[in-house]
């Protein structure tokens, strides 16, 4: 029976012929079939999958030598354009809509013979922190499927929790990869702003979207990195070769060859004194974060409690800010050029835009616009939005201060271990506190990883989640590999 431990014990296994590409993807459309209600698909793409499957199996019998990603099966969020496939972002208003273009992340994953197996489940437009906000329907956590799995990349973490494919892409907003992979016990990583192209990602708010990866280990994600990363001639917020390309280190990190230097090497790290006794944070979580913490003290490591008295702004800054950019961004479905377009006889053209973005955009969408144009609206843009920069702002300076004297920052991924299902349907204030920890690296731009270390006595997994200065993934990947094989 096909068993996947990690990208690189796959490919020797395809080299050996101890198996094939066919028969991983076979296994994979198996799982997928088996755990249906789970809902993390969108669409499986099983004929087409099953035939890039079979033409690698020929390629490597015919002595072709393997690229990086020979074989390996990679299911994307529904929010991620692929060429003659159908991309909704979960939402009735792009319904049957097929993407004309393929996203330069997913192309480059294609240049290496990946294969993708399907599109996955997530919050209409990408707004929502528990996968609740689908057209589709919820997406169930696997270990418990009374609970969320997260959100808003709720279906790439359960394809990647329940093993229905090997990794998976998803969006970070707002920590849309990294509050899943908390709740759903895996990895997940959001790089630096312009590490990996935008192009292709259906927006939400354009100044804080991220690409991001979920995986089982830190190799396959450092791989995946290093492959997306780049310059891209359609986005001119990607990362240029020569102002932070994907660093050759991470190589060391994909192929465990860390040297001694590495290996044993002692970090400064520090951690918020309001995070970690922040009201809302649940006790065991902040128990087993001290525990940690006093665990890396006693092997060498510099970790130090530091105030950060901008916390309880991060998140009104976020909202205000990413809900103004929102209110832009899907201002462009109107029902004329393209999304969904009423069947009702309407002549009144303002009347016709407004019955096809009210049947088109779910409730959360539509509360999220709103807002965004009231505080982009005449007599409160002062008020709200460029405050708001100001606080972004003011973010910023002191997070370059605190990465002066520190190489990595730890908190809490999410308040709590994964909640009931409709828990939080009828407050979405709380829902949007509970993004109090991740918002922070998005408003930054700096990277941060989620990394399952924990299990509460709920039985939910948790994580924690690193940070690291803008650019710099190596020292961010190495830190997270090695706590997760401390924990191990």
């Amino acid at each position: 029976m096909f068993k996947f431990r990690d990208i690189p014990h796959y490919q020797q296994e395809l080299t050996a012929n101890i198996t094939t590409c066919t028969e991983a993807v076979q296994y994979y459309l198996q799982q997928i079939d088996a755990h249906k209600n789970l809902n993390a698909f969108t669409e499986v793409f099983a004929a087409e999958a099953l035939q890039q499957a079979a033409m690698l199996d020929e390629k490597r019998k015919a002595g072709q030598p393997l690229k990086k990603l020979h074989g390996v099966v990679i299911a994307i969020k529904d929010v991620l354009c692929y060429k003659d496939h159908v991309v909704t972002a979960s939402s009735n208003m792009l319904k049957g809509f097929k993407s004309v273009y393929t996203a330069t992340s997913v192309q480059r994953l294609l240049d290496e013979d990946a294969i993708i197996i399907g599109n996955c489940n997530c919050d209409e437009f990408a707004m929502g922190s528990t996968n609740e906000n689908s057209a589709y329907g919820n997406v169930l956590n696997a270990l418990d499927n009374t609970k969320v799995p997260g959100g808003s990349s709720g279906g790439s973490a359960v394809a990647v929790q329940a093993g229905l494919c090997m990794v998976s892409l998803g969006s970070d907003t707002g920590g849309s990869v990294r509050q899943p992979a908390d709740f759903c016990g895996i990895i997940g990583l959001k790089p630096t702003y312009g590490r990996i192209s935008r192009y292709g990602l259906i927006a939400y708010a354009s100044s804080f979207d991220h690409v991001g990866i979920f995986g089982n280990n830190v190799a396959d994600i450092a791989l995946l990195l290093e492959i997306m990363s780049g310059e891209d001639e359609y986005d001119s917020t990607a990362m240029a070769m020569g102002n932070g390309q994907c660093p050759p280190g991470l190589l060391a990190v994909r192929t465990g060859a860390m040297g001694n230097e590495e290996a044993e090497k002692k970090y400064k790290i520090a951690y918020f004194k309001e995070a970690l006794h922040h009201p809302s944070l649940d006790k065991e979580i902040k128990e087993s974060i001290l525990n940690l913490v006093e665990s890396l003290r006693l092997n060498g490591h510099t970790v130090t409690e530091i105030d950060f008295d901008l916390l309880d702004y991060v998140v009104p800054a976020y909202y205000v800010l990413t809900t103004a950019e929102a209110s832009s961004n899907l201002s462009r479905y109107d029902g004329i050029r393209y999304g969904h377009q009423t069947k009702d006889n309407i002549k009144d053209l303002t009347e016709f835009y407004k019955q096809n973005r009210t049947e088109g955009f779910g409730k959360e969408v539509q509360r999220r616009i709103m807002l965004g144009t009231f505080v982009l609206s005449s007599g409160y843009y002062d008020a709200y939005f460029s405050k708001a920069q100001q606080v972004r702002r003011l973010l910023m300076n002191q997070t370059d201060a605190i990465f002066a004297d520190y190489e990595a920052v730890i908190l809490p991924t999410s308040p709590t271990t994964a909640f009931e299902i409709g828990h939080k349907d009828n407050d979405p204030v709380t829902m949007y506190l509970a993004d109090i920890f991740t918002v922070f690296a998005n408003l930054t731009g700096i990277p941060g990883i989620s990394v399952p270390l924990f299990t509460h006595s709920n039985g939910m997994p948790f994580g924690l989640q690193i940070m690291t200065k803008k650019a710099d993934e190596l020292t961010l990947l190495q830190l997270a590999d090695y706590l997760v094989k401390q924990q191990a």
